[in-house]
């Protein structure tokens, strides 16, 4: 097959990735062009339009434009400020009635509370869908992420790096043929000049940061208007946006939205895409193992939330300790940190603030009914690369960067790392401009990219 040409709608040339992913999480996978494809196709599938998505506001905005894209409304979620995983105990009784979904996030891999999720889930009779982007290779209670809900999505852009493909797994097997059609209908024809762009993009890549050329990228971009995200979030344009909903559901008026950092969302696979995939599938074990070790450092650091290092192990099984595809550290002053990393070339990326119920505002989404751990976590959250731990922990204290204090918790204390979201952090959510803290522009990505410095999966 040339290059360009797409891969069979038949699914055959999946079918050696979606036995690979099918050992390792013990589910039913079926192999998707982008971690967000897979999960329009299971909000599409598991929820009803005009349902209401509990999900987390630091998330990427390209997953609230995806939830909105399949009809649902989103209800934005209380967090724990410490780690920035949903709190269902906050969540008030009377939203809980209301949801038609619960859509998990586990942020840079830090898994959120399945089993509580789960079971909450079960007892309100919706579906519980995890978005497992960033968290490959996390588990809770011994058992892979992914493996708690209905339905599952993850990113091969991310741990794996292959800047293309994802999957979705499900619970049932007998989902499988109805959810291949489903996708399959959503996907546009393979184009050669974007897999010439693919099998090039490597080296065009690793020569803009051996000629220290990504400013002067960013720069060209911002002259030519083609730059997606001027700042962390991408442009809201309520006005065009509240058109697109009257579409809904549908990904063709909010593919503006959902394209931003991966344009090639749901292009049909190419055997060159398909085989450079397998090919980073295989060596996946090894870069976990770097993850986990990395992440270990970062979380023995003095920028560590209270307790993280003690639960480093939490919830992994074996004492092995989550493979964070990245370490929030907590900072009081980010944009220094940020500075700082910058200085030596080291570019910080998945940044998520603000919240995304201060971000779109009430005429998109339902806000938190606790906004403040979602908040202090979003400010003060430096999501850093477990591969440069000790590149990174140097320069942290060479620059001396202060570890947060803690929020305040509801009565004026300070709270520890047991806070639940109840934190009294100000309300001012504004992103570091301009100082290395959003993705290169078109070279970057979000949810389901990773260039240089390039967001998430």
């Amino acid at each position: 097959m040339a290059l360009g040409e797409g891969c069979p709608a038949g699914g055959s040339a999946y079918a050696a990735l979606e036995t690979s992913m099918r050992r390792r999480l013990g589910r039913e996978c079926l192999y998707v062009p982008s971690c967000r494809l897979g999960l329009y196709v299971a909000l599409r599938h598991w929820c009803p339009p005009g349902g209401r998505v509990l999900m987390s506001p630091v998330n990427d905005d390209v997953i609230f434009f995806v939830v909105l894209a399949a009809g649902l409304r989103p209800v934005q979620a209380p967090l724990r400020p410490w780690d920035g995983t949903v709190d269902p105990a906050a969540v008030p009784e009377s939203v809980w009635r209301s949801l038609s979904c619960v859509l998990t996030t586990n942020l840079y891999g830090n898994p959120d509370p399945a089993p509580e999720l789960r079971a909450r889930c079960e007892a309100s009779g919706i579906p519980l869908i995890e978005d497992a982007a960033h968290a490959i290779g996390s588990r809770v209670g011994g058992h892979p992420v992914g493996t708690f809900g209905a339905a599952s999505v993850f990113s091969l852009s991310k741990h794996v790096g292959a800047k293309t493909g994802g999957f979705l797994a499900v619970a049932d097997p007998g989902m499988r043929a109805r959810l291949a059609a489903e996708r399959d209908a959503l996907l546009v024809p393979s184009r050669l000049t974007a897999d010439l762009a693919y099998a090039l993009r490597p080296y065009a890549e690793a020569g803009v940061r051996g000629l220290r050329l990504a400013r002067a990228a960013h720069a060209v971009l911002r002259l030519l208007g083609r730059e997606e995200r001027p700042e962390i979030r991408m442009p809201l344009r309520p006005g065009e946006l509240a058109r697109a909903l009257g579409t809904a559901p549908g990904l063709d008026r909010f593919h503006s939205w959902v394209r931003v950092d991966m344009h090639d969302y749901r292009l049909r696979p190419s055997r060159v895409r398909l085989r450079r995939t397998a090919r980073l599938l295989a060596g996946l074990d090894e870069r976990l193992t770097v993850h986990r070790s990395g992440t270990r450092r970062l979380l023995a650091s003095p920028w560590a939330g209270p307790g993280a290092d003690s639960g480093a192990d939490s919830g992994a099984g074996e004492g092995e300790g989550q493979p964070l595809f990245r370490v929030p550290l907590l900072v009081e002053d980010r944009d220094a940190a940020v500075a700082a990393l910058a200085r030596h070339r080291i570019t910080t990326g998945y940044l998520y603030d603000p919240p995304l119920d201060a971000y779109a505002g009430e005429a998109f989404t339902d806000p938190s009914p606790a906004p403040e751990g979602a908040a202090w976590f979003a400010r003060h959250a430096l999501p850093v690369d477990p591969r440069r731990a000790d590149q990174v922990i140097g320069i942290l204290r060479a620059a001396g960067i202060r570890p947060a204090a803690p929020p305040e918790t509801s009565n004026g204390t300070r709270g520890t790392s047991g806070t639940r979201g109840t934190s009294g952090a100000s309300s001012n959510t504004r992103g570091a401009r301009d100082t290395g803290t959003r993705s290169t522009g078109g070279i970057g990505g979000t949810h389901d990219t990773g260039g240089i410095g390039g967001i998430g999966g």
